[in-house]
């Protein structure tokens, strides 16, 4: 998800959002331990995407 999607939702449903990918995140790392996994890129991919989630919920927060 991009920074910019991310900028428009509120705390809420970034968090919402933030679970979702830890989520995914989590069955990825189970398939890559159980070799299903084909492109491991994917796992870069998503823990980038919960730290740029995470980096605009703090953003947010300060804000407030």
């Amino acid at each position: 998800m991009k920074a910019t999607e991310l900028r428009q939702k509120d705390v809420a449903g970034i968090e919402t959002e933030i679970k979702a990918l830890q989520k995914a995140h989590f069955g990825l790392r189970m398939q890559k331990a159980t070799q299903q996994l084909g492109n491991t890129n994917t796992l870069r991919i998503t823990r980038r995407d919960i730290a740029r989630a995470k980096t605009i919920l703090a953003e947010k927060q300060a804000a407030k």
